[in-house]
């Protein structure tokens, strides 16, 4: 049998990795006690219920969207987008953008802890300046709750920005026994039916979010999930609300105007 050494910078490597991801999991499990998996703000829209009498009725209007977009040329150089959109018109009403070089790794299941931080910077930077569009509501691309360890980049912006958000997914987690051929075979049994969505119902029983054929003829489902501050049932309606594509257009423009900005910046400085 072949035997396998490592060196110390191997094995002091593999320390510092192991102590880094135990740390991550234990503010995961802090951060997760705040969650709030219901409805939980002072707006509502058409398709809330009506506001108790002693809460303040307030339209939902601004819907902020944020994406981050990596460069090929240099991965760790990233570009974090911040739009918001009117919700009626769906037209873009504010729009932010930050580039950075990241230090912090992708690792599954961790994500928050490489993208937050530069999405929290455009958001408090938005708030500071008492911006009148500052989102009431924010689509994050990534998940929610549907996420290996139940919270997911949506859960952990939301706590740490204090805002309903909303996980929107464009692959499936393998979470609870959930598979993507099981997703198709229920959506495919949908077909005919006046409903665009299917509850992702685990093994345990556990609704982690739904998958959703967005618009007519869509062939690949988004995934929806609980950020922080919302119901499953008013995430939703709002997606509904907001997508003439496959993507919710808050999510859609983030991304547009990202990769677009990233392409400008890095011909600027590497011309």
């Amino acid at each position: 049998m072949e035997s396998i050494s490592h060196t110390p910078a191997e094995s002091s490597s593999s320390s510092a990795s192991s102590t880094q991801h135990k740390i991550w999991m234990e503010a995961q499990d802090e951060l997760k006690q705040k969650l709030i998996a219901q409805d939980d703000f002072p707006w509502r829209s058409a398709t809330s219920a009506p506001p108790t009498s002693d809460q303040e009725e307030k339209a939902l209007k601004y819907v902020g969207g944020v994406d981050i977009s990596y460069s090929k040329e240099h991965p760790s150089m990233a570009c974090g987008t911040l739009v918001v959109l009117d919700i009626h018109t769906l037209q873009v009403v504010y729009e932010d953008y930050s580039v950075v070089t990241l230090s912090v790794p992708y690792v599954p299941g961790f994500l928050a802890f490489r993208e937050a931080p530069v999405l929290l910077e455009l958001l408090e930077k938005m708030k500071a300046g008492a911006n009148l569009f500052y989102p009431q509501l924010l689509m994050v691309d990534g998940n929610g709750i549907l996420h290996p360890r139940g919270f997911g980049l949506a859960c952990h912006l939301g706590i740490l920005a204090n805002l309903p958000t909303i996980g929107i997914g464009k692959n499936l987690h393998h979470v609870d026994g959930l598979t993507l051929s099981g997703v198709r075979q229920l959506l495919k049994a949908k077909e005919d039916c006046a409903e665009d969505f299917i509850n992702l119902t685990g093994r345990s029983g556990r609704i982690w979010g739904v998958a959703m054929r967005s618009t007519d003829g869509c062939v690949k489902p988004i995934f929806i999930s609980i950020g922080h501050r919302i119901s499953l049932d008013t995430a939703i309606k709002i997606v509904k609300l907001t997508c003439k594509y496959r993507v919710p257009e808050p999510i859609r423009q983030a991304d547009i105007r990202s990769r677009e900005y990233l392409r400008k910046h890095q011909a600027m400085i590497f011309k």
